[in-house]
């Protein structure tokens, strides 16, 4: 059964989305016999490449907050992924545009790794300061995601995969998302935001149990309810 994840590896929820679903998802009985499959979203696709700014002050000019109001939100963020066991250094996360970054996520699904590039890549983000635009450093967690490395540089020098991108974007407007991460269970159900691990094992319970139903209308479950970012920038 099929798990499609709309993200953004700048989008603070998407990585705690992803450990609460994998949660859920250990529990399941059926575990082994679900795909997951990485869809790209750019909550700014405009965004410019701004190493030299912080994200506290990005998101003072861009939401008219303080600079230390930003502190606080960034704050309050970093604690609820330290209560999935994640470490967020939100104080250096390098302002860049994600697109070639969600490139490289495509690239790594032909080749049966895209949930390892997703992981590298959020965690270069929020954890290790990483600037997700430099391609040097795409092409090294291209590599530790067990890519080849020159492969990878090849794609990110051409314009490889922005089509797939793009069709994901598309998708999602089709499908009326609004922010992620959103996940969709068996072209059936969708969880939007980064909801409980219950929430997530029920999602993938009923969807189990209606596998050979042939609906293909999306039910929202505890629609807006989870922690999600939007086009607009609200994280909430």
């Amino acid at each position: 059964m099929k798990v499609e994840i709309w993200s953004d590896v700048m989008c603070p929820f998407c990585y705690i989305g992803k450990r609460r679903f994998e949660g859920g998802l250990a529990q399941f009985a059926g575990r082994n016999d679900i795909e997951v499959v990485w869809k790209s979203f750019q909550l700014n696709p405009d965004m410019k490449n701004t190493p030299g700014k912080s994200l506290n002050e990005y998101l003072s000019e861009m939401k008219g907050w303080s600079v230390d109001e930003a502190r606080q939100m960034n704050a309050r963020v970093s604690e609820m992924a330290a209560g999935e066991g994640l470490v967020y250094d939100l104080e250096h996360a390098v302002i860049a545009n994600s697109f070639d970054a969600h490139r490289l996520i495509q690239f790594a699904k032909t080749r049966g790794l895209g949930d390892q590039m997703e992981e590298l890549l959020f965690r270069s983000y929020f954890t290790e300061g990483g600037d997700t635009s430099d391609h040097a450093t795409l092409v090294r967690l291209a590599s530790e995601a067990g890519l080849d490395s020159a492969e990878a540089a090849a794609v990110l020098a051409g314009s490889d995969y922005a089509d797939a991108v793009q069709q994901d974007v598309y998708e999602a407007r089709q499908i009326g998302v609004r922010g992620v991460p959103y996940f969709v269970f068996n072209d059936r159900y969708a969880v939007s935001g980064a909801q409980a691990q219950e929430t997530f094992l029920g999602a993938l319970e009923k969807s189990w149990s209606e596998w050979n139903a042939g609906n293909k209308k999306i039910d929202v479950l505890e629609s807006n309810t989870g922690a999600v970012c939007g086009p607009d920038g609200d994280c909430a």
